[in-house]
């Protein structure tokens, strides 16, 4: 039965790292939240190491960008691994061909140019990938909405059915399906990936609860610290953050109070008990821990 938790501290000890989500977690899009601020650096100045782990589809040099211009202290993290990046890799091996048509915002352009420091080398030694119309495309690569303000995954019904009729597999550099701008939902890639499948189409993803991300985590951890350490995976995704963090035989820190906070009664910071076991029961995943706020 999963145990709910006050505060991280309660269960710091038992942890080498943590792989923890960003949007939902740490910030809202917008601004941090400075208790889960305070909680990773606690657990930090405890000795543990602190992966942010984020299906953000831009690499990592562009997240800690986001993060820097949105206050988020340095010394809150060791590490950063982005779904951005194992799709990075993924397309530069060449998983849906080198000609690949673009789906996605002007702020992740960075996917095709910027990489990570574990990255750059194998890019600069791979032939190049070129971005061409759908028609000369040999494969899509997702990473969102191209303005995932005013725009839903009905408006690229015409777009996916071609690139179905086409046979293009699909690389989705974001598995989610929604996240919160401060009090707005957006859609994500995940979203158009979801309705490409439907539609017939082959997506490939790469982020959370898919095992690349955790398997080039576990490689940037490795370069932290030593042995085998004992890792707790914190996110606010049922179906990303839990689901994967269990497949990958992990505890799982589940923080309620994010993108289904509804679900747990009116107050986001103390989980209903009742609601969520039922909630859980209902999917059928069971998380080591729950947490209203990560605190």
């Amino acid at each position: 039965m999963t145990e709910i938790l006050a505060r991280l501290a309660d269960v710091a000890p038992r942890y080498d790292a943590v792989f923890c989500d960003l949007w939902g977690c740490l910030h809202n899009g917008q601004a941090p939240f400075p208790a889960a601020v305070a909680a990773l650096q606690a657990f930090r100045k405890g000795g543990g190491s602190v992966v942010l782990l984020t299906n953000a589809p831009r690499p990592k040099p562009s997240v800690v960008d986001q993060l820097d211009r949105m206050g988020v202290p340095r010394d809150v993290w060791d590490e950063v691994v982005t779904s951005g990046d194992a799709a990075q890799y993924a397309m530069l091996s060449g998983a849906v061909g080198r000609r690949v048509h673009h789906i996605g915002a002007p702020k992740d352009e960075s996917f095709f140019t910027d990489f990570a420091e574990d990255l750059a080398d194998y890019a600069r030694s791979q032939p190049p990938i070129q971005r061409v119309p759908m028609q000369e495309a040999e494969g899509i690569v997702c990473t969102g909405l191209r303005d995932d303000l005013t725009e839903t995954p009905a408006d690229y019904r015409a777009p996916l059915l071609m690139g179905k009729t086409l046979g293009l597999p699909m690389l989705c550099a974001n598995p989610d399906i929604v996240v919160d701008l401060g009090d707005k939902r957006l859609w994500c890639a995940g979203a158009l990936a979801r309705d490409y499948e439907e539609m017939g189409g082959r997506a490939l993803y790469f982020g959370k609860p898919h095992p690349p991300i955790y398997d080039l985590a576990r490689r940037r951890l490795a370069a932290l610290r030593e042995g085998d350490p004992q890792v707790l995976c914190i996110g606010d995704g049922i179906a990303t953050d839990v689901q994967g963090g269990l497949a990958e035989g992990m505890d799982t820190l589940f923080i309620t109070g994010g993108i289904d906070t509804a679900a747990f009664g009116t107050d986001s910071s103390n989980p209903d008990k009742d609601l969520l076991e039922d909630w859980l029961i209902a999917r059928q995943l069971s998380p080591s821990f729950a947490m209203g706020h990560l605190r």
